[in-house]
């Protein structure tokens, strides 16, 4: 494990392969562990760079503070980019680390070449409606507040489960493995700033000021909203590929590596 001093705090990261650097962001209570099984796949031609964000593992955070937020988060992994040679880098993100990724490649298009946005978690504005026939889910936001508040009565495996089954389903928590289940509890206490992050809805004019080459994927077993946002932005952002992980869910790259990792690396190679 490595650091780089950004705005102020200790970002932990750790480095895997030779050549072009390829940041990975994870997602709602992940850390630098997160791309564990895929930095095999993904090392053979980049140097794979996994970074823990600001209150994440190795953190244990208290709650304690006004810096989780959003914004925060982007101006970190900015500030993080602007430290890692060669330049520029190509950027991946998952879910909430994929919202992180499409703002700074909105904001600071110049830090990035690439830009790989595996079901990028949010919401859409009224700009960027879902197609007709689109099937309703309950929001992932009531998940959240609703874990948040199963956390502060002391039941944090009870608060895992509820947020881990709004996204892959009743029943899905007891097949998680004990590793992805301990790297969950180590960033429980995270959610407690999420519910305040101001995170903003992607607007039709933020896919539209996207720049930069990008690559959207998806599980082709994932139900929701998380299932619906990268198809739409990939509408809207020029030029946009896409990928389905098939018979793979939210955290694709877990569940199906190999194939997630050759989708990646076409794509960088392009």
């Amino acid at each position: 494990m490595q650091t780089f001093r950004v705005n102020g705090y200790d970002m932990a990261y750790l480095e895997i392969g030779e050549g072009p650097p390829l940041v990975c962001v994870h997602g709602t209570l992940g850390d630098f562990r997160t791309w564990y099984s895929v930095l095999g796949p993904l090392s053979k031609n980049h140097r794979v760079i996994s970074v823990s964000l600001r209150h994440f593992f190795p953190e244990h955070w208290n709650g304690a503070g006004d810096d989780y937020k959003m914004a925060q988060h982007v101006a970190d992994v900015i500030g993080f980019i602007e430290q890692v040679r060669p330049a520029p880098v190509d950027l991946m993100g998952h879910s909430r680390g994929g919202h992180i990724a499409f703002r700074v490649a909105q904001a600071r298009p110049d830090l990035l070449r690439k830009l790989v946005l595996a079901e990028p978690g949010g919401d859409l504005d009224a700009s960027l409606p879902v197609p007709a026939g689109t099937p309703a889910h309950p929001p992932l936001a009531a998940r959240t507040v609703r874990s948040v508040e199963m956390i502060r009565a002391g039941d944090i495996e009870g608060a895992l489960q509820n947020f881990y089954e709004g996204i892959e389903g009743d029943g899905s928590w007891r097949r998680v493995p004990a590793a992805a289940k301990q790297q969950l509890r180590d960033n429980a206490i995270t959610l407690l700033g999420q519910i305040n992050e101001q995170r903003g809805p992607y607007t039709l004019a933020d896919a539209q000021a996207i720049r930069t080459p990008t690559l959207l994927i998806g599980g082709g077993a994932t139900t929701g909203s998380l299932a619906v946002i990268w198809r739409v932005l990939a509408e809207h952002i020029a030029d946009a590929k896409t990928a389905v992980i098939a018979n793979a869910g939210h955290w694709m790259f877990e569940q199906a590596p190999l194939e997630y990792g050759e989708a990646v690396n076409v794509f960088l190679k392009e």
